[in-house]
């Protein structure tokens, strides 16, 4: 039977994968995006340059690949400490919390997907604009949760979950920018989200 063969040949392509996009990861730590090379990333990932051109074409789609998977795990990270039970403006503490935990773990790899991504052209926008939604929805799933509902909120509309993204984003871009501790990011981004939710509630209140 070739099942066997063929599942390990594609568990060992994904490995090789996880690795390069940890071995990018590692460089633009230490390097940045623009200064990491391909040889930088398979020295990182203990690996060969043959091995990198069998998964990736450029070292923009190692790129690519590594912003959306970081994407990925950062609203799983919010999502999975986030209690849906709990009062309205706890869940958004722990929300603020786990997205500052997330960017402290490798705040290089955030300010390249912020500040050098865009310069990547089309891909590099489709890439911004599918997880620009994705975080969206995730705001918009959030406000919809028992907690929120309890206090007679609702859920923040797309225009303004993107409002608040992107503020944050900015914001995180300037922290790590001047080296500042990205926990300085919690306080206003409470703030601003405690605030957007009572002003959306006040909209709903009969004059």
């Amino acid at each position: 039977m070739e099942t066997a063969p063929s599942t390990a040949r594609t568990g060992a392509a994904a490995d090789f994968r996880a690795r390069l996009l940890a071995g990018l990861a590692s460089s633009i730590a230490a390097r940045g995006y623009r200064d990491s090379t391909v040889a930088d990333i398979v020295r990182n990932a203990k690996t060969s340059k043959r091995t990198f051109y069998d998964q990736f074409a450029t070292k923009e789609e190692c790129f690519i690949e590594l912003l959306g998977a970081n994407n990925d795990a950062l609203i799983a990270r919010i999502l999975g400490e986030v209690d849906p039970e709990a009062v309205w403006e706890v869940q958004i503490r722990c929300a603020v919390k786990a997205y500052v935990a997330h960017i402290q773990a490798n705040p290089a790899l955030t300010l390249s997907w912020i500040r050098e991504a865009p310069a990547l052209g089309t891909a590099a926008r489709s890439l911004h604009r599918v997880a620009m939604e994705h975080l969206t929805t995730m705001v918009i799933c959030l406000t919809g949760n028992p907690g929120f509902q309890r206090a007679g909120l609702h859920p923040v509309s797309p225009a303004l979950a993107l409002l608040l993204l992107g503020g944050l984003r900015e914001l995180t871009a300037l922290l790590v920018e001047d080296g500042r501790d990205i926990a300085e990011l919690t306080e206003p981004g409470v703030i601003a989200a405690t605030a957007l939710l009572r002003g959306t509630s006040a909209q709903d209140q009969p004059r």
